[in-house]
């Protein structure tokens, strides 16, 4: 069971980041019509065209999934390491969290940070909203290391047993978290911080993009980890099935705590401060981080094909037709299998960003946030709206009211999030830019610069925007209505997340620990980062204030 005192803190840590995130879908929307030509102008509302990119990103990249990632964790945590979880720690770090993101939508609100969600140099914002994302981060440590006393105390009182999977992958997510938040917040602290202030003369630009990459590739993985342990845990119950593989769930969290840092120089291709050889490196590296997700997807195919099998599924592909996918008493199930869908499109465009030379032809288009898109608003998002949804109701003691209309969200945004990321795939393969308010100029049929192949690529993008921002509000008349209905004191103590039994049940010695795991991320960490570092630091490039 979910431990009472952390339900509480669980639905605040849920519910004021989905409010905030309606005003993130809202500015989402109007980036799309500002690219389609549609708002030809600097502003729309009182919203700027930066100011609005900026809290589309801070909003939905890092404030929703460090929230969610947070709550899900206190939930998944409590319920498998026996209620072990410091409730003065959780409510601590919430705060701090809570504190953080008031603190950072000022500046934001007001106009005065508009340095998208990548907040490196030379671009500057108020001192407020640098100070904000580090308490930010420094309140979701405070909740990681609330959960450590207790999984210790786990460990001693249940030495023959294995570490139940659903809290190695939490405490995975956040291992990974806390090894590339550390570089963000020495860029924050000792160079952003500083250099708004006006304490400094100015920034090393290259080092400043150095860290902030050393963290915002590794942040993918953090949004995403959560949704895995969804897949591994909480999806074959839903199929009624079991996991086919113990071991390959515990071995692909753990190579995640390997993989996912020493990676982020495919980010900086075109940087010319950074030798070719370093970046050659990592770009194999990323390449190599594509193997946990391969067995996270023959893992999760057997494990449904057996569920849907166990329910009278028959012939080489028309068991699928047996999995639940529009049933309204499991309309979870559609959140997470149309998210795993869309992440195979997700990672096949990946590869093409982590190639050294293809990724030439992509570099700073529409590409980009096309396949962005495909990875964080597929599986990622489709996971948050879906748990959020469930964890809130469940906690609550409430029926969802209209399980139908559950269901069909996730298949409505999965259609405008391929119809958005295919038109900007065809405007970012005939060179469009990204972040440009297109409006004022290529996508103006009366400027001397129009564009008609971008036009084409922005307003299918525009159409799949549109329908996504529609969906939100789907999911949002789902939530308080059922919020509204009737409270179930019997379904509110008796509610607990699925856990999903293994076919295979593995005992393997070399996922049991998470220390020799660790131990090579930060060999691997030393090795991919410490020289372009050295490089870095040691060209003397000038300040750039």
């Amino acid at each position: 069971m979910i431990q009472k005192s952390l339900r509480a803190i669980i639905l605040v840590e849920l519910l004021l980041p989905l409010a905030l995130f309606l005003f993130g879908a809202y500015t989402g929307v109007l980036q799309v019509m500002y690219r389609a030509g549609i708002i030809q102008d600097t502003s729309f509302l009182g919203i700027g065209y930066y100011q609005g990119l900026t809290a589309h990103g801070v909003i939905n990249a890092i404030v929703l999934t460090t929230f969610f990632a947070v709550a899900f964790g206190h939930a998944v945590i409590s319920q498998q390491l026996d209620q072990s979880v410091s409730r003065g720690a959780a409510i601590a770090g919430g705060a701090l969290m809570v504190v953080g993101t008031l603190v950072a939508a000022g500046p934001i609100f007001a106009g005065k940070a508009e340095v998208l969600y990548t907040f490196y140099a030379p671009m500057k914002a108020h001192p407020l909203f640098y100070i904000g994302v580090v308490l930010l981060v420094v309140g979701s440590w405070v909740s990681f290391w609330a959960w450590i006393p207790g999984y210790l105390r786990w460990r001693k009182n249940h030495p023959s047993r294995k570490t139940p999977l659903g809290a190695v992958g939490i405490f995975t997510t956040f291992i990974v978290w806390q090894i590339c938040t550390l570089p963000a917040a020495y860029e924050l602290i000792v160079q952003l911080i500083p250099f708004s202030m006006g304490w400094t003369p100015g920034v090393n630009v290259v080092l400043s993009r150095l860290l902030f990459w050393f963290f915002g590739h590794p942040l993918v993985y953090f949004w995403l980890l959560p949704t895995y342990v969804m897949y591994y845990v909480v999806m074959p119950p839903l199929a009624r099935g079991k996991l086919f593989s113990d071991f390959y769930g515990r071995f692909v969290f753990m190579a995640f705590i390997v993989l996912s840092s020493p990676l982020g120089l495919h980010h900086q291709f075109t940087e010319p401060g950074i030798s070719a050889g370093y970046k050659f490196l990592q770009a194999a590296l990323t390449f190599l981080v594509a193997v946990p997700s391969l067995l996270t997807a023959f893992t999760l195919a057997a494990s449904l094909e057996y569920g849907a099998r166990q329910n009278g599924g028959k012939g080489l592909f028309a068991w699928w037709g047996k999995l639940p996918h529009f049933d309204p008493s499991r309309w979870l199930f559609p959140y997470l299998f149309l998210g795993l869908v869309i992440f195979i499109a997700g990672g096949v465009t990946g590869l093409v960003n982590a190639s050294f030379s293809v990724n030439q032809v992509v570099h700073n288009t529409a590409f980009i946030p096309a396949h962005f898109h495909l990875t964080v608003a597929g599986p990622v998002f489709l996971g948050i709206l879906g748990m959020s949804l469930y964890l809130t109701l469940g906690l609550s003691g409430k029926k969802c009211a209209a399980p139908r209309l559950a269901v069909a969200v996730p298949y409505l945004w999965t259609a405008g999030v391929f119809t958005f990321s295919a038109g900007l795939f065809y405007s970012g393969l005939h060179g469009a830019p990204r972040r440009t308010n297109l409006g004022l100029s290529f996508t103006d049929p009366t400027s001397d610069t129009f564009r008609p192949d971008w036009l084409t690529g922005e307003r299918i993008g525009m159409a799949g925007g549109c329908l996504m921002g529609l969906t939100i509000l789907l999911f949002f008349y789902v939530l308080v209505r059922s919020l509204a209905g009737a409270r179930s004191e019997e379904l509110a103590a008796s509610f607990a997340l699925p856990e999903a039994e293994a076919y295979h049940d593995e005992d393997v010695a070399a996922v049991r620990n998470f220390k020799p795991w660790v131990i090579a991320g930060v060999i691997a960490i030393v090795i991919s980062y410490v020289p372009p570092l050295i490089q870095v630091l040691g060209a003397n490039y000038p300040l750039s204030g």
